[in-house]
């Protein structure tokens, strides 16, 4: 039913022979990366949406939360957040600006696809993005996930999402829809960041403070320790955290070795939502910074795990952690977001024409180890011990 979030899946389409469901040709055997050029008909803008008004706030929220049976009174717990804004979350606007700008960009570079729009938990939701790109005679579609990382929540849920969509809408065996790989390390996602943090540091030595002075905090949402374990898949073993910490550490090195080896860093964590039981990444930001050395008296945040100035941006880390800093004494200031930054905006273009081109991996941009992410998700990539398998597309089963 279009208008409204699609209920979960019940299956998925696997053509005959193949082992990734809803896959193109090029795809469907599940390789690492994709050395076959692919034609696409469109590119699926996909992110999670957010409410527009006072009136959204609280349907909103019983879609992010749907099957956990959180009553309307604890909801409101985190309402207040969006009602602190005037009940209106950022992110569709952006992601209007962001489907503009990467329209603009596929023209300027030659390449004849149009961009349609769907979110995962408010209008426009997934399934009226996929009726419009069939009734527009899209049959093929390259899929963008606004998260740069992989984890339940910003890769596999996306993948599930899709698979919802396809069902609700009846269009299994019509639609392919491949993704484009994780693009954590792409010079795109990372160039906005790099010059945020300098643009900072440069900030924070006019002001005074010395290099020995100042603590980096690169910051990005919280997951279950279980869950980060699994990001990635079975096969990928990355260390403490899975392939999600490993791939934000990584990304963070790599920045402050482009600005100065000589700064004080850590990776820290936001947003935690679990019962207090559950062992979740850490640490919360705010520890972080009531527990930083005192020799330091400047901080920089980086919302390293953020592509725009969404609801977790704006509030927990420019009402909270700022207030955290602030009462600490501290000199505080927070990073842009990619948002619609020309290289951000030219690197997802350059991510969709790596699979348009079949370009070989040796051939693609990436700035930190391992190198580019795999294109096709690995099996059982990004699970959810306490939900299981879900029917996703995009990816090897389960």
């Amino acid at each position: 039913m279009t208008g409204a979030k699609p209920a979960p899946a019940t299956g998925v389409h696997l053509a005959e022979g193949c082992l990734v469901a809803n896959a193109s040709p090029a795809a469907c055997l599940g390789p690492a990366h994709v050395s076959t050029p692919t034609r696409y008909d469109a590119i699926l803008l996909s992110s999670f949406g957010g409410p527009e008004g006072q009136d959204d706030v609280i349907p909103f929220l019983r879609n992010v939360t749907r099957g956990r049976g959180i009553p309307d009174a604890r909801l409101e717990e985190v309402a207040h957040h969006y009602r602190h804004f005037g009940g209106i979350s950022p992110i569709n606007e952006h992601n209007r600006q962001l489907k503009a700008a990467l329209e603009a960009r596929l023209a300027a570079r030659g390449v004849d696809l149009p961009v349609v729009w769907g979110n995962r938990n408010w209008a426009p939701y997934l399934n009226d993005a996929l009726a419009e790109a069939h009734q527009a005679g899209h049959r093929r579609l390259i899929a963008i996930a606004t998260s740069a990382y992989s984890s339940y929540s910003s890769c596999r849920q996306y993948r599930e999402d899709w698979a919802d969509a396809l069902e609700d809408t009846g269009l299994q065996q019509e639609l392919t829809i491949d993704k484009v790989r994780a693009f954590f390390n792409h010079p795109g996602f990372v160039t906005p960041f790099a010059e945020g943090l300098a643009a900072a540091l440069a900030e924070a030595d006019r002001d005074g403070f010395h290099v020995h002075e100042v603590e980096v905090l690169f910051s990005t949402h919280s997951i279950p320790m279980a869950d980060a374990a699994l990001s990635g898949g079975r096969d990928v073993d990355r260390g403490p955290g899975g392939a999600y910490a490993f791939q934000h550490r990584a990304v963070a090195d790599y920045l402050i070795g482009q600005v100065n080896p000589d700064i004080a860093w850590q990776l820290v964590y936001q947003s935690r939502s679990g019962p207090p039981s559950q062992p979740w990444l850490e640490p919360d930001i705010n520890d972080a910074i009531n527990a930083l050395d005192p020799e330091r008296k400047a901080v920089i945040i980086v919302p390293l795990g953020f592509v725009s100035d969404h609801m977790e941006v704006m509030w927990d880390l420019d009402e909270e952690a700022t207030a955290t800093a602030r009462d600490a004494g501290l000199w505080v200031r927070r990073t842009p977001t990619p948002g619609v930054h020309p290289a951000f905006v030219d690197g997802l273009v350059d991510l969709v024409l790596e699979r348009i081109q079949g370009r070989p991996v040796e051939q693609r941009a990436a700035l930190t180890e391992p190198g580019p992410w795999f294109d096709v998700c690995r099996p059982g990539c990004c699970e959810n011990p306490r939900l299981g398998f879900k029917p996703a597309v995009s990816g090897l089963l389960p």
